[in-house]
């Protein structure tokens, strides 16, 4: 069976003090948690999330890297100057990366292959604008997303992946999908992979539902077949709302 995943996506928030403080509370409150908890941070509080986080069950990650290994790349992070900070999952083409920095699938699948180089998981994000899912677009959108972001790794690398299907309508709006349609989606990424690989690959890997996930929500989401866990932005800033998200989580 395949065991939840629930991350954080912090974003441009949080300083230093507030991510130590946050995970003195928070950390004891999920110690007893059979789900994989992840804090997806800022690249300023990766080194301290990452000494406050000793002895806890929670993971570290990071929102963002670049596909090379080292080189004149003026203000980029390579995938193993993260590892060296005990950087364990690293989220890649989420939709404001997409949008605002002109990432494609093709720098994902760059950057999906760096970090399995590195030992750390990729966090593939996926997911339709609000005018290609009016105009019955989603399933060509996300299954090309998948395909171009998979490029040139192996099944193996695939079945330890975590992807992310995030309607873009719903993230930060307050909207959500209702819990047919994102099973729906989720379903559909989980047939793209074995569609590009094989049924024990899509079995193996794990996807998540993001966009406007709430503690009043994700109940029924995580009730469905084909969601693995969720991909979380605003509620998992506030320690109280994060951890009912990771107790409601079945």
């Amino acid at each position: 069976m395949r065991k939840k995943v629930i991350a954080g996506n912090w974003k441009m928030n949080m300083l230093p003090g507030d991510t130590i403080n946050f995970i003195e509370q928070f950390a004891p409150l999920v110690k007893d948690t059979e789900h994989e908890v992840i804090l997806c941070v800022p690249y300023t509080d990766i080194f301290y999330a990452w000494h406050t986080l000793e002895g806890t069950n929670i993971h570290l990650g990071a929102q963002n890297m670049h596909w090379e290994e080292k080189g004149a790349y003026t203000g980029e992070i390579s995938a193993e100057m993260l590892k060296s900070m005990g950087v364990e999952y690293v989220i890649i083409g989420h939709s404001e990366r997409r949008e605002y920095y002109a990432e494609t699938s093709a720098h994902c699948a760059a950057k999906a292959k760096r970090l399995f180089a590195a030992d750390i998981t990729p966090i593939l994000c996926v997911g339709e604008t609000e005018a290609e899912y009016d105009a019955g677009k989603t399933a060509e959108v996300v299954s090309t997303e998948i395909k171009e972001s998979l490029e040139g790794l192996t099944s193996d690398e695939v079945s330890r992946l975590v992807i992310a299907y995030e309607p873009i309508w719903a993230i930060g709006t307050g909207k959500s999908a209702d819990v047919e349609t994102a099973e729906k989606c989720c379903k559909l990424v989980r047939e793209t992979v074995k569609s590009l690989y094989d049924e024990a690959t899509a079995e193996a890997v794990r996807i998540q539902y993001g966009g406007s996930v709430k503690p009043n929500n994700i109940k029924e989401y995580m009730a469905c077949e084909d969601i693995d866990g969720a991909l979380i932005g605003g509620a998992s800033l506030k320690v109280d709302s994060f951890k009912e998200l990771v107790d409601a989580t079945k």
